[in-house]
């Protein structure tokens, strides 16, 4: 008994010869990366990982913020994690020091 299926599928020349430089690139045989391929894909557009209502609410104000343009640059995202990250280590500097030397 077989346990795969043959498929064939029309691809694009540019396509191909893009497949065809990682498929060498990486020793893969076609029908490997394809299978890898598809693997990625399911994998992204539809996770084994079911969101909790709380997650999609989240993400639907997220989505509405982004259309009504409420957005920040990354670059300010990025500073404000590393500021906050700052403050709170030294947040834990303060109070570890004051543990030692018994002030509460």
């Amino acid at each position: 008994m077989r346990t795969t299926q043959t498929m064939t599928v029309s691809i694009p020349p540019a396509l191909i010869r893009q497949f065809e430089e990682v498929r060498k690139k990486e020793s893969r045989t076609r029908s490997e990366l394809v299978r890898e391929a598809l693997r990625a894909y399911f994998e992204s557009r539809y996770p084994e990982v079911t969101p909790t209502k709380e997650e999609l609410a989240a993400l639907r104000r997220g989505r509405a913020a982004f259309q009504r343009g409420d957005v920040m640059p990354l670059k300010k995202f990025l500073h404000d994690m590393e500021s906050a990250d700052h403050h709170a280590s030294a947040k834990r500097t303060q109070k570890n020091s004051a543990k030692r030397s018994g002030a509460h």
